[in-house]
């Protein structure tokens, strides 16, 4: 039996997984949580809800998504193969569309009319809103100001879908603080408002419930590689802000520990200089969100701000698996800046004809690091968890040399 076996049975009853997670909120909330707990318990294994699920991600989302060999990308690396679990091509271009639809099913069935959510990449955003629209629900959409500004195009993308997206000035104007603001928003509202969290964060039964929504990354990625190459992946990268979309991969190889992971946090620019959102790897322990994790904050308990060129990735705590599964070293969490980044972002554009989300591009960048040392019959599998024409803007901004009309080798290197 592996050491790891027991991962599959958490969280306990009260929602903790090691000495993280929990409940800490209101009482108000604390009484939506066990309505929204004790729903989610029967639905979990109910065969029809179930059913319903999977209809839909097959039939609306797309899925399954596929796995693909980037054989370019391999060959210019070195190493071991590396293939790519195309979350990017579901609808709405990222992994963030398989929770909505879950939880916004759950809504329903708990009679609620009114959708809230918070968002910085602005794909759990426009998932949210893609799925109230579909199912004709009033969706709120909580953003912060500079995420508003450096993610237009999907600002836009979620008032087309018919949702109010509500400007937070607050702090920072990051994700956390719109996190902040839809929590209060929840507790002035919570008779006819079912709030969405975007990740495996907040207080239980959220982080084990979009676990849940999430897993078919994995269970999909275990059957592809079996089909594929007749064995498991030897290791999994995924980049971490929350972590939604690497618990997603994750899940389904916890229990198994010949497949390694690796999870990707942002260092900004530089662990060292103190603008960077690695949680895990620079942080401490304490209760954001209605959550106990790992979090960025001063020897005084307060919440730092943190930095990251990826707003999906701008988020000073991180969920409480991941705590657990870092304290047990279940899963190696390292951290990439926003040069490397941002260097991922165009390498596999031109090499493979993909761009990824910055987001992904940090879990790129990793794996750039590390298959060049592995031996070739060792296999990757990366995580794309969102595509990357929401990120233009930036980039541009960032890198403005490499768009001015770059000649380029057969390799795809620049050329001369």
């Amino acid at each position: 039996m592996s050491k790891f076996s027991d991962l599959t049975r958490l969280p306990d009853a009260r929602g903790h997984f090691g000495p993280y997670g929990g409940r800490f909120v209101s009482e108000t909330l604390s009484f939506a949580l066990d309505d929204l707990e004790k729903t989610y318990m029967r639905l979990r294994d109910d065969p029809d809800f179930q059913a319903e699920f999977d209809y839909d991600l097959a039939h609306y989302v797309g899925r399954p998504s596929p796995l693909y060999h980037a054989e370019r990308w391999s060959k210019k690396l070195g190493g071991a193969r590396i293939w790519l679990k195309r979350e990017d091509l579901n609808h709405t271009g990222a992994h963030k569309v398989n929770n909505t639809l879950g939880q916004v099913m759950l809504a329903r069935r708990l009679g609620k009319t009114r959708i809230i959510a918070e968002t910085g990449a602005g794909m759990h955003g426009v998932a949210t809103a893609t799925i109230a629209a579909l199912f004709g629900l009033e969706c709120i959409v909580f953003m912060g100001a500079k995420d508003i500004e450096r993610q237009a195009p999907n600002v836009a993308r979620m008032r087309m879908l018919g949702s109010e997206v509500r400007t937070v000035t607050s702090g920072s104007a990051t994700l956390k603080d719109a996190m902040n603001e839809a929590l209060r928003d929840w507790v002035a509202t919570v008779d006819d408002t079912f709030y969405v969290i975007g990740s495996v964060a907040g207080p239980h039964p959220y982080p084990a419930m979009v676990k849940e929504f999430q897993k078919v990354i994995g269970q999909e990625t275990e059957r592809q590689m079996m089909e594929k190459t007749g064995r498991l992946p030897d290791l999994l990268i995924a980049c971490v802000g929350g972590g939604s979309n690497a618990m997603g991969l994750f899940a389904q190889f916890l229990h198994q520990p010949g497949v390694k992971m690796r999870g990707v946090e942002a260092a900004g620019e530089g662990l060292e200089s103190g603008r960077h959102s690695a949680t895990i790897s620079a942080g401490q322990v304490g209760v954001l969100h209605g959550s106990k994790s790992y979090l960025l904050q001063d020897a005084a308990g307060q919440i730092e701000e943190a930095h990251s060129i990826s707003a999906g990735l701008d988020y000073p705590g991180v969920g409480p698996e991941h705590s657990h599964l870092h304290d047990i070293g279940r899963v190696e969490y390292v951290s990439i800046t926003d040069a490397e980044a941002v260097d991922a972002t165009f390498q596999l554009s031109r090499l493979e004809g993909i761009l990824p989300a910055l987001e992904s591009a940090h879990a790129i960048a990793d794996a750039m690091r590390v298959a060049p040392a592995l031996p070739p019959e060792h296999t990757i599998v990366v995580n794309l968890s969102g595509r990357g024409d929401k990120d233009l803007d930036t980039l541009l901004k960032a890198a403005p040399e490499r768009f001015q009309n770059p000649a380029k080798t057969g390799d795809g290197k620049e050329g001369a």
